[in-house]
């Protein structure tokens, strides 16, 4: 029986474990030029030393005005590639793959004079009103992604991950909440992601597997729930999407009530349902900091593969302690080995 602790293949991917890092922006940038800096090498390649298989980096933006604030990382310029290369090198060296979440922020850009968006819909009334985006300027777009594809390739990646959930772009153009547009992208609402994730093939090796983050449903009245979601997925994995990162809620003012559970595993069922639906690798995420629970979701067969967010923040070495308690081999680092049971 598979655990977490189970050498997963997918493809060119090769883990080691099922332990994922998922992507959490640090808003770390110094000087807003969207470069990555030493706070981002130590960030990551600490998880790789503390055992993480896969780590995906930040939310990481494909245009300046598609970035949440000034101080996240882009993609949009061919100085910002190496810093990532040497980031990529260093996880590498210490038995981590790497992957990175290829985003927009959309309407929830905070720092943009004027955000873009599929429709001139503000997040909330605290929020800047977007500008709708041109036809034209949809096409345009989808070019920026597989241009930031095209540079994290050269970075030396082994996976991509676009975002498609969490109320930014890709997922503002796939909810009727947010997209009220007349034109074939209003018509088709999964018409931008399936142009983004083409597009995003078309540069990848084809043996490297594209993950899609999704949001399974959306906490808000009016909004999709999973069965919803997992239909309209359907043209993202005719598309080419080969795992999906299963997440949940982010294009709205969360109504009290359609609010998310607080209890530990609350999206698990949402990456089974997705696993059972779709014969590709599912990711699950949230409040799986706890080692038995997440090793449980492996052997339970909910997902392939297991993010752990916040336990990872509070503990770079958060996958060797896990293979402790579980008491489950892994690869301790020599000058940590004594610190760890045999």
């Amino acid at each position: 029986m598979d655990h977490l602790f189970s050498p997963y293949s997918y493809k060119s991917l090769e883990l080691k474990n099922r332990v994922v890092m998922p992507p959490m922006c640090q808003y770390s940038v110094t000087k807003k030029d969207g470069i990555a800096t030493d706070w981002h090498y130590v960030h990551y390649v600490s998880r790789a030393i503390g055992g993480a298989s896969l780590i995906i980096i930040e939310m990481t933006d494909v245009e300046p005005d598609g970035r949440i604030t000034d101080n996240d990382l882009g993609l949009w310029s061919d100085e910002q590639i190496a810093p990532l290369a040497r980031i990529v090198d260093a996880c590498h060296q210490h038995g981590a793959k790497v992957g990175i979440q290829i985003a927009h922020a959309g309407r929830k850009a905070e720092d943009a004079e004027v955000p873009v968006a599929p429709s001139a819909i503000p997040f909330d009334e605290n929020s800047k009103t977007p500008r709708a985006l041109s036809t034209e300027e949809v096409s345009t777009m989808v070019e920026k992604f597989r241009a930031a594809v095209e540079r994290a390739v050269k970075a030396g990646v082994d996976t991509i991950e676009l975002h498609g959930a969490h109320g930014y772009l890709i997922h503002q153009f796939q909810s009727k909440l947010t997209n009220k547009r007349e034109d074939e992208y209003g018509q088709d609402r999964t018409k931008f992601g399936v142009e983004v994730i083409k597009a995003a093939k078309s540069v990848m090796p084809e043996d490297m597997p594209l993950i899609l983050r999704i949001s399974a449903k959306e906490y808000v009245e009016g909004g999709y729930e999973v069965e919803e979601s997992i239909e309209f997925s359907k043209a993202y994995v005719d598309a080419g999407v080969d795992i999906f990162h299963i997440s949940a809620g982010g294009e709205g003012p969360i109504a009290a009530a359609g609010r998310p559970g607080t209890h530990n595993a609350y999206q698990v069922p949402f990456a089974r349902a997705y696993k059972q639906a779709f014969n590709i690798p599912v990711i699950a995420v949230g409040r799986l900091d706890d080692a038995a629970l997440a090793n449980s979701v492996v052997g339970n067969e909910d997902a392939d593969l297991v993010a752990v967010g916040r336990g990872m923040l509070r503990n770079p070495y958060w996958a060797l302690e896990a293979a402790a308690q579980l008491r489950k081999e892994t690869t301790v680092p020599q000058q940590y080995a004594t610190g760890f049971p045999k």
